[in-house]
């Protein structure tokens, strides 16, 4: 455990390091502490946090920089937020939700100036319509038609061949019997009623579920990514081109930060993942600040910013926070 003293020099050398980007020496502590210490004896009290690993030295630099474990203790115990003390001045207006969502996510990159990321809301895999289009033999495209009116086409291959009568048979009983259920309730009903269906067009409705589930799952993976040419203006970035490359990488593949917006859905309030600490971030270069967005009450989806380790992480938990709430808001009172 660290007493009073060492966690006053690690705030002090975080903030200054957050506000410098460079190094902390004993001396710069000293004067940014405003502890009346010598500076053998922060120098001893640095060399306990860096055996502790919270504080690391860059080369042969006399300074010191925080680490990922230092940074995590910073922001966990001694990070204090004045949550109504920042409010943009530009808000958020009831639209659609696609529309709410790329604003969301160009405001939080242009209150960060790092990168906004947005993750579209989550729906449940509901199909109002749903059609067959023959194409060749045993070869049939699949419309899914969803609530909101997008539309996804999905090709199945079947191993016996269709009529079109058939297949304006099994569109018609989807439609009737099923429209407005979720894909994965009209599996499980047609396992019970598949013995009162004909053989033939049984399978055909069990390929086009799989597909319409699948299809409709894909089309809201969305997440919206605003802003990452800010990070060619961060000193962490733009003198690393490794770096740089490696962030680039990861907003274009999405897949990671989806997973990471994914799991801070499941958290209540502002999270922060530093990069380093686990697989959720990949590089030890990059935190992420998030918190869960709400639809009338119920979450549905997921906003952060991802800027450098050394960002300013009591103003980016202001800005998640309140962007959070006009993202909730603009969306549950949109008509």
């Amino acid at each position: 455990m660290l007493d009073d003293r060492a966690k006053l020099l690690l705030k002090a050398l975080v903030e200054r390091y957050i506000a410098d980007g460079q190094p902390v020496g004993s001396r710069t502590l000293s004067r940014a502490s405003g502890l009346d210490l010598s500076p053998a004896t922060i120098r001893n009290v640095m060399a306990d946090l860096e055996e502790l690993g919270l504080i690391a030295s860059p080369h042969t630099s006399a300074g010191r920089i925080p680490t990922a474990r230092g940074y995590r203790l910073f922001v966990d115990t001694m990070l204090t937020v004045q949550r109504d003390s920042f409010m943009p001045a530009q808000q958020l207006a009831p639209e659609q939700p696609q529309k709410v969502i790329a604003n969301a996510a160009q405001l939080l990159s242009n209150l960060s100036q790092f990168v906004g990321v947005v993750m579209a809301p989550r729906r449940t895999s509901v199909f109002r319509h749903i059609e067959f289009l023959k194409l060749s033999e045993r070869r049939f495209l699949v419309i899914i038609v969803s609530p909101e009116g997008d539309v996804q086409n999905r090709v199945i291959f079947t191993e016996v061949d269709y009529s079109a009568a058939q297949l304006l048979e099994t569109s018609n009983f989807l439609n009737t019997h099923y429209a407005g259920l979720a894909m994965e309730q009209v599996r499980e009903r047609l396992k019970s009623e598949v013995d009162a269906l004909r053989g033939e067009i049984a399978s055909l409705m069990q390929a086009a579920v799989n597909v319409g589930s699948e299809a409709l799952s894909a089309a809201q993976d969305e997440v919206v990514i605003s802003g990452e040419r800010n990070l060619l203006a961060v000193s962490d970035f733009s003198s690393d081109m490794g770096n740089l490359r490696r962030a680039f990488d990861l907003f274009e593949q999405k897949t990671q930060i989806l997973r990471l917006l994914d799991i801070s859905s499941q958290a209540e309030g502002v999270r922060i993942y530093i990069g380093g600490e686990s697989l959720v971030v990949p590089f030890e270069e990059l935190s992420v600040v998030s918190s869960p967005y709400e639809v009338d009450g119920k979450v549905v989806g997921t906003l952060g910013v991802i800027g450098p380790t050394r960002m300013p992480y009591d103003r980016m938990i202001q800005i998640v926070d309140i962007t959070s709430k006009l993202v909730s808001n603009a969306l549950s009172h949109r008509k």
